[in-house]
């Protein structure tokens, strides 16, 4: 722990609530104390004091010297138990959910800013139908369709025997073989359906501690709650995150749960409809291919409905909306569930001459899927170009393209994990045979488009391998030129090569994070050119690489044949190695842990664009701080510094823009290791821009930050002074603190890098200055005790 800080001679009690980051911290580690106590919360976020300041506002004596530490503990809302290890399956929603918070920000572009939020609600619906259609595609057509009608592929798999076409029982006809194929899709739906309203109950209905309405500011308004204009209002014009319903996603949530759930039934009505429909329409009596036809008809119109409320329905922030659209929410899961219902009914209606070959009607289906992605995506770039020309700033990433990359990077996650389920399966049911390359399997195989995909793998890896030289090499001699500024700064007599090479080598490294954006460009186009390409010749030459190259030069042929075999290798590789972890994740609370550093920064936002995305533990980390400052400083009227550290400096600002701008005026925010410029600004302009930030410092009573060369994701907010507000970054902290020995420092400092900010004795310092510059109020009511009533 770093040294008390002296609590300025103005009197009144003073409060240190420390947040923090990444990969969670235990309060005994926060508070420098074995002994601590729950003050209020519970055991998914707590906050925590020292048992020995459980009552320090009774005895304000004893710390007069200091202010009372108090530690909020957040990290079990993303790591807690076991059930996590399922977020792993949705990887893509919350990837293409952070798409949507990339949009940049632009004056005077309502419409454009609505188009860019319904593309990105387009693409994640899209997931859901591709996730859905994959598992349509293992139970529906490798299982039910292929296997269970080859009599060898059925053979060696006894439990396969009762489906079997050879046995001529029941079950045997395609169709009914369908329909109980089809509830393994409906219960992977259904699971969906189940996590996401468990996590809305638990996170999205958490009300922040103010009501109020607040005017949005007309570049960062998407459409109303209601889908209709905002109205004119008299109420002061907040930041996006300082509105009273931007932490309050219930009712969002909520309407596009019900869309995506019944689209998922949707797409499994839909396939075993088609089959059947296709069948009656060949061999079928008028009245099967009549019902065959209105079901089909009203599968569309059904689908319209989803789409309606998909486009329909944006994000209302300016109030805390807790209404629920009952109709939607209610009727159109419902609706849905019941035409699957049906469509199951009429696929398992007696057809005795149908019999099942080739694959499942429908395999268009992931062609058409991967094509209007693109097109999506093309769409979210042009929309994010248009809005980036109407407020550029140097600093975004990829000149506003951002989101569209992102969104890039979902699609392709979505590709790999559902064309490793279905290349395992289809691998595991033809045994020694390579589906689509001979004639030895006993099944025909998953989809060529999913082989294709398999085969451009290795050609992305080496696209991404250049840069990653060239970064390599940039990084060494950048390290290089690094030597003589590192000795510059410690000022140092007698420097020592290898001590100069460690720190050098060390800032060099942690500048690679500014370079992240040029890697994501560059795997995000290359992936939707290559993606583009597998389509094409999905669709040009209806067969797998290997076999669509077998005429061409044999140099081709066999690069051809390579990619395909490697490409199904990798896919398969990635598969076992994510069943892999999550089984991990599930078992071991330290492997969960480290899982959850990527939900820690991944589902920070809330759930604006996939209803199955992770939940966002912001919708309750804020509000508790919000909840926790508010009623501590109007209790007792001190002054409160909120210390947030890496992640929790994020959080600890979003928190104080929750505040009423009362509370604002007794609280400081001090933030170290903060990626709030460097990762959040650059990434999410629209709301941690230099604007976004410049109106945070206006707003805050005092703010400081600090920030090393050698943290590779803490770096400055680049808030300059302005007026009576002095600048927000301090110089950059000495890393290591000294350069060599000396009498205070005997034995060689660590480089920290991202860790123990605390530890500098520039921390203490700035802390105390921060309480120096708050004025203590006058108590609502006298001091009391800080137990569980306080929270």
């Amino acid at each position: 722990m770093s040294p008390a800080t002296p609590v300025p001679q103005s009197g009144g009690p003073a409060l240190e609530l420390l947040v923090h980051g990444v990969g969670g911290a235990t309060p005994q580690d926060m508070l420098g104390d074995p002994r601590t106590v729950r003050v209020t919360g519970d055991e998914k976020a707590a906050v925590y004091r020292r048992t020995e300041d459980v009552e320090a506002e009774l005895r304000p004596d004893q710390h007069a010297d200091r202010p009372i530490p108090e530690a909020y503990c957040w990290s079990n809302l993303t790591s807690g138990n076991g059930a996590r290890a399922l977020w792993l399956l949705l990887l893509p929603f919350m990837v293409v959910n952070l798409a949507h918070w990339m949009r940049p920000r632009a004056k005077g572009r309502r419409g454009t800013t609505r188009l860019y939020g319904v593309l990105v609600r387009l693409v994640a619906l899209s997931l859901t139908v591709l996730l859905t259609a994959a598992a349509c595609e293992v139970a529906l057509d490798l299982l039910a369709w292929q296997c269970a009608g080859s009599p060898e592929c059925a053979r060696e798999r006894s439990w396969l025997g009762f489906l079997s076409s050879a046995q001529g029982g029941w079950w045997s006809q395609p169709g009914r073989r369908l329909a109980l194929a089809a509830v393994v899709p409906a219960a992977l739906v259904g699971l969906l359906w189940y996590l996401s309203h468990r996590t809305w109950s638990a996170y999205e209905s958490q009300r922040p501690p103010t009501g109020e309405d607040a005017e949005e500011d007309e570049d960062d308004a998407e459409e109303d709650g209601n889908g209709e204009e905002p109205r004119p209002s008299t109420t002061v014009v907040r930041p996006a995150l300082g509105r009273p319903g931007f932490w309050y996603g219930r009712r969002l949530v909520a309407r596009l749960r019900a869309a995506h759930t019944a689209a998922g039934f949707l797409t499994v009505a839909a396939a075993v409809t088609g089959a059947a429909a296709r069948h009656d329409r060949g061999a079928g009596g008028p009245l099967m291919e009549l019902t065959g036809v209105l079901l089909e008809a009203t599968l569309a119109a059904a689908s319209l409905a989803v789409l309606w409320v998909v486009f329909r329905r944006g994000r209302s922030e300016k109030r805390m909306d807790a209404r629920l659209d009952r109709a939607a929410v209610r009727y159109l899961p419902g609706a849905a569930l019941a035409l699957l219902g049906l469509s199951m009914l009429y696929a398992s209606w007696s057809r005795p001459g149908w019999v099942s070959g080739a694959t499942l009607p429908g395999d268009v289906t992931f062609r058409v899927i991967a094509l209007a992605q693109g097109a999506l995506v093309v769409a979210l770039a042009v929309a994010a170009r248009i809005l980036h020309r109407r407020a550029r700033h140097p600093r975004t990433v990829m000149h506003g393209m951002g989101g569209p990359a992102v969104a890039t990077l979902a699609c392709a996650l979505g590709g790999v994990m559902t064309g490793g389920i279905a290349q395992r399966v289809g691998d595991w049911l033809d045994g020694p045979g390579t589906p689509g390359m001979d004639g030895e399997g006993s099944i025909p195989g998953p989809p060529v488009l999913l082989s294709w995909q398999a085969s451009v793998i290795p050609v992305l890896l080496l696209v991404l391998l250049v840069p990653v030289v060239v970064l390599a090499l940039r990084t060494w001699s950048a390290a290089r030129r690094l030597a003589r500024p590192v000795e510059a700064d410690y000022d140092e007599g007698r420097p020592d090569a290898v001590r100069t090479r460690r720190i050098a080598g060390t800032r060099a490294r942690a500048a690679l994070t500014d370079t992240a954006p040029r890697i994501v460009g560059i795997v995000s186009g290359a992936t939707l050119l290559l993606g583009a390409g597998a389509v094409a010749g999905a669709w040009a030459s209806g067969e797998v690489p290997g076999k669509a190259f077998g005429n061409s030069h044999p140099f081709v042929e066999s690069a051809a044949e390579s990619a395909q075999a490697l490409g199904s290798w990798l896919i398969g590789f990635g598969f076992i190695l994510f069943v892999t972890m999550g089984r991990r994740a599930y078992r071991d609370a330290s492997a969960r842990r480290t899982i959850g550093i990527l939900w820690d920064v991944g589902t920070f936002w809330p759930r604006a664009a996939h209803p199955f995305a992770p939940p966002c533990y912001a919708e309750r980390a804020v509000p508790d701080l919000t909840w926790r400052m508010c009623t501590w400083t109007g209790r007792t009227g001190g002054r409160l510094v909120i210390s947030g550290h890496s992640q929790g400096s994020v959080l600890a600002a979003a928190a104080v823009w929750q505040l009423p701008a009362a509370t604002r005026r007794r609280v400081a925010l001090l933030t170290y290791g903060s990626p709030l410029e460097r990762l959040y600004g650059r990434w999410f302009p629209a709301y941690f821009g230099p604007v976004a930030l410049r109106e945070l410092r206006s707003e805050v009573h005092c703010w400081r930050n600090l920030w090393r060369h050698t943290d590779p994701i803490g770096g400055p907010v680049l808030v300059p002074a302005e007026g009576d507000h002095p600048a927000v970054d301090l110089d950059a902290l000495k890393d290591p603190v000294v350069y060599g020995r000396s009498e205070r420092y005997p034995l060689p400092e660590p480089i920290l890098g991202h860790s123990e900010y605390q530890a500098d004795p520039h921390f203490a310092t700035e802390r105390g200055k921060l309480l120096d510059r708050l004025s203590p109020a006058v108590p609502r009511q006298s001091q009391g005790s800080s137990g569980r009533s306080s929270g």
